[in-house]
Order: C-alpha cells, then sequence, then structure tokens
C-alpha cells in the first residue's frame, strides 16, 4: 500500500530481493568488469560483467554443476568447497579473456566474515584474477572441506545411522564425507591443469 504522496514503489527486481540499484550504480562508475557471485540452494554460478549502454556483457561464466559434469566432482553444489572451485574456474576463463581485474558484486548477500561468497572472490585472487577483499575470506582448512570431514568422522563413530542418513546423497554419489578435502584437492588439480596453470599459493 501506498506510504504517502512521496511514496516510491521500489523495482521490480529491488522488490525481488535481486538487486540493490544503489551498489550497482556505483559499481558502474568504477568503470571495471565485476566478479558476480550468486548462489541457490542447491548451486552456486560466478559471472565476470562488464557495463554496456546496451546491457551487461558477460565476459566469462562458470556453474557450479559444470564441476560435477566435466571434472567428476561429487561433493554438494554450493558447498564451501564448490563455491571456491566455481570461483576459480569463472577467474581463469576471464584471465584467458584477458580480464585481469574486477570489483567484487556479492548482490543482496551479507557481507558475513567466511561466508561462501567470498570462497570464489578468494579463489580468484589466488588464480591471479585481482579482485578486492578484505579479512573475510574463510579458512583454507573450511575451503578445502575439512569441517565436513571432521563432522563426518564424528559423526560415524557416534551415530552410524544418523550418519548414513545426512550424508545418503554423497555416499550415493561414491564420496565419503571423510575424503572431501582430498577430493576437492583432486578436482582443483584437473581444473588448474586443464587451464594449465601451476597449483597456486593460497593464503589464510
Amino acid at each position: 500500500m501506498a506510504r504517502g504522496p512521496r511514496y516510491k514503489v521500489p523495482r521490480r527486481r529491488r522488490r525481488e530481493g535481486k538487486t540493490n540499484y544503489y551498489k550497482r550504480y556505483t559499481m558502474a562508475l568504477s568503470r571495471k568488469p565485476r566478479f558476480v557471485v550468486r548462489k541457490s540452494n542447491k548451486y552456486v554460478w560466478v559471472q565476470v560483467i562488464e557495463f554496456a549502454p546496451e546491457g551487461d556483457k558477460v565476459i566469462a561464466a562458470a556453474h557450479s554443476k559444470e564441476l560435477e559434469k566435466k571434472y567428476g566432482w561429487k561433493g554438494y553444489g554450493n558447498s564451501l568447497p564448490a563455491v571456491y572451485l566455481t570461483g576459480m574456474l569463472a577467474a581463469l576463463r576471464a584471465k584467458k579473456a584477458g580480464i585481469q581485474y574486477a570489483v567484487p558484486d556479492i548482490g543482496l548477500h551479507k557481507p558475513t566474515k567466511g561466508a561462501r561468497v567470498f570462497a570464489a572472490i578468494k579463489a580468484a585472487n589466488d588464480v591471479g584474477l585481482e579482485v578486492p577483499v578484505g579479512d573475510v575470506v574463510p579458512d583454507e582448512s573450511r575451503i578445502r572441506g575439512e569441517h565436513i570431514a571432521s563432522y563426518a568422522e564424528s559423526l560415524k563413530n557416534e551415530n552410524p545411522e544418523e550418519y548414513q542418513r545426512r550424508f545418503a546423497k554423497l555416499l550415493e554419489r561414491g564420496l565419503k564425507p571423510e575424503d572431501y578435502p582430498k577430493h576437492f584437492e583432486e578436482v582443483k588439480a584437473k581444473i588448474l591443469e586443464d587451464y594449465k596453470v601451476e597449483q597456486p599459493a593460497t593464503t589464510g
């Protein structure tokens, strides 16, 4: 309902919780590509986008579904390790297209320290695409999925039935959750090999 004569109805995408137009405007003024991270309940997608008068132009993109189809990823599509790997894939494609710098665009996600969206930004910096980010990236151990492995190991010993129920999907895919860090490193190595990149020196 209207709230007075000066009330202005927000734009549709703002009402739907998809776009913060003020942030978008400030990023447009930078005239730099945006490193866009978006996630759903099952997947994450990362795009490097340039502004253009006729509309946004996607320079590079990656979807976590690709990890499964092309690189044999058996983990969850929106887990922290998957977000990192998807961000790495998008960043490598952006670099191949000649992009060396991008501004972070996390949309309406809250900038909480250790949030999954920052794992994608960390991945970009790890492979040489500069995307400014403060001291908010997740710990290296969490990026590798060690927290998942540790919890799974503990649950397996304490409550095997709950272990089977909680990790049923992973087990169906042939991945023991205790092996998450090892599997992460295997898929990461495949991506880097595919783009002929040496294993990056990680930070944090």
